[in-house]
């Protein structure tokens, strides 16, 4: 009887290993770039032409290999960088699987020429399917060449499905973009049919972004250093003056390698909710570093992917350390300290508790205090004239006291309680001036990021009320939101929500939050449950909370029109020093901008 299973003849497993490796030219061009760093190469030069279809080259200054070296680097497997299952958990090497030369020399005609330092001679080698054809000396400069011509031109299903060259040649300026940033100690050439696209010489991490992402874009980042148990953050990020519509500029690397990984994007995306809008996507370098045995970068041939031992920490250091910056809002030009530092993970923590600690001595005023969040209550004036600061202090004809946002007086002056107050426009702008730049403030949105902030520190402090059903409802989960109840039982609790089990994947829920209709309670119980099972981190947890909250705020504070007294608007400004994300209201939108006397003469024509 005929054998039905037989060994693949090794061209095949070759070009099957390619499929996984090499998807584009844009993957030859990482491959080779990867295995150039980790050669300690301070200088890279990459040459395309027709879009890395025709021809790929990439020279470097590193160490080179010798003949022997050479040879076998070309074999399956063949790696410098392992030497035991033991070395798996440990690696701290771009590159180490032994796949890249002989998947890329399996579908091209490929050349390497390399000289180690201090060898009289170099060796080159070519190769055209996969089959070793010629073996010679030469002389080079040390380091290593590798040209790849007629990339999959035995594999015509993959050729195909190219794009066109300068599509394919955006990929690459692209993947050698993402690399760049990652080394800023190393120099980077990169030309396509002749024309230079990137030049870009060793320099610091900041100047590197300037060069990839555009100098306005780099203009506009803030440094980020934050550690805590062994995790390690540290780059730039943008405030919300400077964002992209796709994620193109978003650079994450762990330990040195970029990767595009969900953990990590979904703990930005979350850290910059009410911040930017939806559908923009901040700018930023990013370099998480952690144990190498604390991350699994083993998990497919392109190693865009990871996963994390403790996951959650990860994206719960990567959120605070975001979010703790962005809460200061240092794009703003302040004068003064308006916070305390937030980088460390004690000093967050104080800073919250201040916060709860305010909003539950408001929660505590007598009842002839107005407990309207946020709200400046006057008769509304519909005219279209700016209030000046003298007529401003006259008491309104139905005067209700502004809400006390802190209980103790700040401890600093902070940027909008430095400005001078000139009056307010139209009912709904506040102008004032800081030093020769015209401030012009939206109060709507100013007074709705003090009352989420507020609900936000209600909630810490335990304020949340639940309301009791007549009857009690049976929620359907799967089995992994059933886990996840059980593990966030005492914080949906917190929130409102009295949960027990009626077995199976059934929940029984006696009471939710008070603040939402009961048609909606079981939808946002779902909604909390499927978001804490795809992540498994509070971070998800209070998403879905700032939605609500932001609901609220945006309802109970002044809008439209409204005119203010000078006290109330005083109040306000004091209250934004004391509130985080003060530049931006939870939806995202800008609470502030300034207007610079040169921009008035330019107006003007006066310069």
């Amino acid at each position: 009887m005929a054998k039905r299973i037989l060994i693949l003849p090794e061209t095949i497993t070759n070009k099957i290993a390619a499929g996984e490796v090499v998807e584009r030219p844009a993957s030859v061009v990482k491959e080779l770039v990867e295995n150039a760093l980790d050669a300690e190469a301070t200088d890279i030069t990459i040459s395309v032409t027709g879009g890395g279809r025709r021809l790929l080259s990439i020279t470097d200054n590193g160490l080179g290999m010798s003949r022997d070296d050479a040879l076998l680097a070309l074999e399956r497997h063949a790696t410098s960088k392992i030497r035991s299952d033991q070395d798996l958990e440990r690696i701290l090497t771009l590159g180490f699987r032994g796949e890249a030369l002989p998947s890329i020399a399996s579908v091209s005609r490929f050349r390497l020429a390399t000289r180690e330092r201090g060898s009289i001679e170099g060796t080159e080698i070519y190769v055209e399917g996969g089959r070793v054809r010629d073996v010679r000396s030469c002389g080079m400069a040390p380091g290593t060449t590798i040209t790849v011509e007629q990339l999959f031109f035995n594999t015509p299903a993959r050729l195909k499905f190219l794009k066109s060259a300068e599509t394919e040649a955006g990929h690459i300026a692209d993947t050698v973009a993402r690399m760049a940033v990652s080394r800023p100690d190393v120099a980077f050439t990169l030309e396509s049919d002749g024309r230079e696209l990137i030049r870009v010489q060793r320099s610091d991490l900041q100047r590197r972004l300037a060069q990839t992402v555009g100098r306005d874009a780099a203009a506009g980042v803030h440094e980020l250093c934050w550690h805590h148990d062994g995790l390690n953050i540290a780059g730039f990020i943008s405030g919300p003056s400077v964002v992209r519509s796709t994620t193109a500029a978003i650079y994450t690397y762990i330990n040195g390698r970029f990767v595009r990984d969900r953990v990590v994007q979904h703990a930005i995306m979350q850290a910059y909710r009410g911040v930017i809008d939806r559908g923009r996507y901040p700018v930023l370098a990013l370099f998480i570093e952690l144990p190498p045995g604390d991350v699994d970068v083993n998990v497919h041939p392109t190693k865009h992917e990871v996963r994390f031992r403790r996951q959650s920490q990860v994206h719960d250091g990567i959120y605070e350390a975001i979010s703790n910056l962005l809460g200061t809002s240092p794009w703003l030009k302040r004068t003064v300290a308006a916070l305390p530092g937030t980088l460390s993970t004690a000093e967050s923590s104080a800073y919250r508790e201040r916060i709860a600690a305010a909003a539950q001595a408001a929660l505590a005023l007598p009842r002839g205090h107005d407990r309207q969040i946020g709200s400046f209550s006057s008769p509304p004036d519909r005219g279209t004239s700016i209030s000046t600061q003298e007529t401003a202090e006259t008491p309104a004809v139905h005067e209700r006291p502004a809400p006390p946002f802190q209980s103790d007086p700040p401890e600093h002056t902070g940027y909008f309680s430095s400005l001078s107050i000139i009056g307010q426009f139209h009912g709904e702008y506040i102008l004032c001036q800081a030093g020769s730049d015209l401030v012009i403030i939206d109060q709507h949105a100013a007074s709705e990021r003090v009352a989420f902030q507020r609900l936000k520190g209600q909630h810490l402090a335990g304020g949340i009320e639940s309301q009791r059903l007549l009857f009690t409802e049976t929620v359907e989960l799967t089995h992994g939101e059933i886990a996840v109840a059980a593990r966030f039982q005492k914080e949906l609790a917190g929130i409102g929500f009295e949960l027990e089990p009626f077995g199976g994947t059934t929940l029984l829920m006696s009471a939710h939050p008070r603040l939402v209709p009961e048609p909606q309670a079981s939808l946002l119980l779902r909604d909390l449950l499927a978001d804490l099972t795809k992540v498994g981190v509070m971070a998800a947890f209070e998403s879905l909370l700032d939605d609500l909250f932001a609901r609220i705020a945006c309802h109970s504070v002044v809008r439209g029109v409204h005119t203010l007294e000078h006290r109330q608007i005083s109040e306000l400004l004091r209250a934004m020093d004391q509130t985080e994300f003060a530049a931006s209201c939870p939806h995202g939108r800008p609470v502030s901008h300034v207007i610079t006397v040169s921009e008035l003469e330019k107006i003007f024509k006066r310069s």
